[in-house]
């Protein structure tokens, strides 16, 4: 599929040893982990963590993680837990599990690939996956089974405080969806038996026309841009600010809320629709530009009906005073007949 930007219309610590942990917390039930005090600092018995404190401890002092990359969207690969119905991603300490988990989602004809999350990078990766409507992280140990970990257990989020609330763009439930309904129609033919995939087109759509989605406008000449997929014409929306800081990594353009029921009317007489999160997701959505309503006359002031009788009158007042000076003037004079004939 061929994109192409056109113009267009006027956002070194030490990590837990398990294999001893483990035998403590069969006696116990907790894993005491190093002399630390108690919180009050009264005392040296030493703080006695659960399994999942444990394992929250792993994932933030881990200096790399690895996770599975979605080849249909260009985003994390997002799965739902058939027991718990969590929306989640899938974490590893190791990288050959990783490997050997993407192998196994490859032999199902389910496209992915491994993404190296360095320490640096954890706090950007995780954090996005609020605004993907991801709300759980499943995080396999080399020796262990599957753990599920909330989101907001490992990330603390917080909005930016210099943003109004009004002009906050988030589309999580949406966005969730179209990566569910990308991952499983662009890996092939997939057959609607059940109704799976047209009940996922009837949610987006239904999400979509609830949100407000940002519009990229050129800071020089006000345009909004347009792309070409295939050889037709569609205006980029972004469903949150870091997708749109994707697309605008040159700093060319400016950001511009517009909610959903708007967005006919945004569109340039030449664009077929929207194209949703171009750099990442690249949904298409077909909308019409609302046809214009035919201009009637207004009726003309008070003054301009005055006006009109005035130059009636005086056009009337000129016609008459034609006919009178035709009127006077003397009627030509006979010919003189002296009584002889023409030849």
């Amino acid at each position: 599929m061929k994109m192409e930007q056109t113009g267009g219309n006027k956002n070194n610590n030490k990590i837990i040893d398990l294999s001893s942990a483990g035998a403590a917390k069969k006696k116990t039930g907790t894993v005491p982990v190093g002399p630390l005090r108690d919180p009050a600092g009264t005392g040296s018995a030493p703080i006695r963590l659960s399994e999942k404190q444990i394992l929250l401890k792993r994932l933030q002092e881990a200096k790399v993680l690895y996770s599975l990359l979605s080849i249909c969207t260009k985003c994390p690969y997002v799965s739902c837990d058939e027991e718990s119905f969590d929306d989640g991603v899938e974490v590893f300490f190791d990288e050959e599990r990783a490997k050997e988990a993407a192998k196994r989602l490859i032999d199902e004809k389910i496209p992915v690939g491994v993404v190296r999350i360095d320490e640096g990078q954890k706090l950007s990766f995780f954090s996005a996956l609020f605004t993907m409507g991801v709300n759980a992280l499943f995080v396999y140990d080399a020796e262990d089974g599957r753990e599920i970990v909330q989101l907001e257990e490992f990330v603390k989020r917080r909005l930016p405080e210099d943003t109004p609330q009004s002009q906050w763009v988030e589309n999580p439930a949406l966005l969730l969806t179209a990566l569910y309904y990308a991952q499983e129609t662009r890996r092939g033919p997939v057959p609607d038996e059940d109704g799976h995939i047209r009940e996922m087109q009837e949610e987006m759509l239904a999400d979509f026309r609830r949100g407000k989605y940002i519009f990229a406008v050129e800071k020089e000449s006000k345009n909004t841009p347009l792309l070409k997929i295939g050889e037709e014409l569609f205006h980029p929306v972004f469903t949150d600010v870091l997708e749109f800081k994707k697309f605008n990594r040159d700093g060319n353009f400016l950001p511009a809320v517009v909610e959903a029921e708007r967005l006919p009317k945004q569109l340039a007489d030449n664009a077929h629709g929207v194209v949703i999160n171009p750099v990442s997701l690249n949904l298409v959505l077909n909308l019409k530009r609302p046809a214009q309503p035919v201009q009637k006359a207004a009726a003309p002031s008070p003054q301009e009906q005055q006006t009109a009788q005035i130059m009636r009158e005086i056009q009337a007042q000129a016609a008459k005073a034609a006919q009178s000076a035709q009127a006077a003037q003397p009627a030509p004079a006979a010919q003189e007949n002296n009584g002889s004939a023409d030849a």
